[in-house]
């Protein structure tokens, strides 16, 4: 009988056994976009579209319609997770933009065998249901041009709602501050994500856990806290004209993590610094040829530590107001994750006047 109670006791594991814990909603670190994916997420100075409002929202008002639309999908572990992004925003004048995003990563169609087992010990499979484990975040953003020649700045309000079928609910509320300076051909991105902490609060239904737990002799979940920590995005991009038709974008990025506990390149006790570098070449503008590598990591192997790393590749077409992308990650399968393929698309219309 403890087979048929596998997944619950992992779903419910990482926050059952505490009342406070310091990691959550890892879900947004995975990167909305097939043009970031393809870059290894380097998007952090050079995005200027709908998307910013998820990577770097002061660069949103650098939008070139008045309002712009763009969507993603992508599957995880060979499509039993999908992960989908739908952005939109407004450029209100020459200075000030607006945004929304909504994001979900969910795993559909889980058998709950909770009920497999009837009131006469028999099993009876036509008591077996379904349900879903999903993450929802809800960013508004805002994006400013400043007086100050050069620089922009904007933030995010972010609403998080996860649910695990009828067994747990969260709610979370949190901040994004973000900037970005542009100096001749070079542009400087930052994004302080969580800049006072997201906060997750986690209600479980127990009352329809505790028969299955008290059989299985495991501890009753219990209402819990999850704490997102400040974590700094910075990038550093250039754009190089090779000739009148061809244009090559190059950005290095640093993602900085404040509790030095991260199993990344750069480690410390107070500091884990992630790089991760990304490269576009376009024709006119017009067709895009992208590549990246991230998520460096030193992997213990026996006596010695092997370098882990992810490079990915992506295409990209833009034709009048419209956008496909599309990016495969993890080219060879080189790091201990498997290959994905993410599509994405946006959309441009009322072309904006500039008074």
């Amino acid at each position: 009988m403890r087979k048929f109670f596998t997944v619950f006791f992992i779903l419910f594991s990482q926050v059952s056994f505490s009342q406070t814990r310091i990691y959550s909603n890892e879900f947004l670190a995975i990167g909305v976009g097939a043009r970031a994916s393809a870059m290894s997420n380097s998007v952090i100075a050079s995005c200027e579209n709908s998307e910013s409002g998820y990577w770097n929202p002061a660069t949103l008002s650098s939008i070139y319609n008045k309002y712009e639309i763009s969507a993603m999908h992508s599957e995880y572990f060979a499509g039993i997770s999908k992960f989908d992004y739908l952005g939109f925003a407004y450029k209100i004048d020459d200075s000030l933009s607006i945004g929304i995003s909504a994001i979900r990563f969910g795993t559909d169609d889980i058998l709950n065998t909770l009920e497999l087992i009837d009131e006469n010990g028999d099993i009876d499979y036509d008591r077996i249901t379904k349900f879903s484990v999903a993450d929802y975040a809800f960013l508004f953003s805002y994006s400013k041009i400043s007086k100050i020649p050069g620089l922009q700045y904007g933030g995010n309000v972010k609403i998080i709602y996860r649910k695990q079928g009828d067994f747990a609910t969260a709610y979370g509320f949190g901040f994004d501050i973000a900037g970005r300076y542009k100096k001749n051909n070079w542009l400087f991105g930052a994004n302080l994500r969580d800049a006072t902490s997201t906060f997750n609060a986690w209600i479980f239904n127990t009352e329809l856990l505790e028969n299955t737990f008290n059989i299985t002799n495991n501890d009753i979940p219990e209402n819990s806290l999850e704490i997102a920590m400040p974590q700094l995005l910075t990038g550093f991009a250039r754009k190089f004209i090779i000739s009148k038709k061809f244009n090559l974008l190059t950005e290095l990025d640093f993602d900085i993590s404040f509790d030095g506990k991260k199993n990344v390149l750069i480690t410390s006790k107070a500091l884990s610094i992630a790089p991760h570098i990304g490269f576009e070449l376009d024709y006119k503008n017009i067709i895009f040829l992208r590549a990246g590598v991230g998520n460096f990591a030193m992997i213990p192997d026996f006596d010695n530590d092997v370098l882990n790393f992810q490079p990915n590749i992506g295409l990209g077409v833009n034709l009048y107001n419209f956008s496909l992308q599309y990016s495969l990650a993890n080219v060879g399968s080189v790091a201990a994750t498997p290959f994905s393929n993410v599509i994405s698309m946006s959309y441009g219309f009322s072309k904006f006047k500039k008074k």
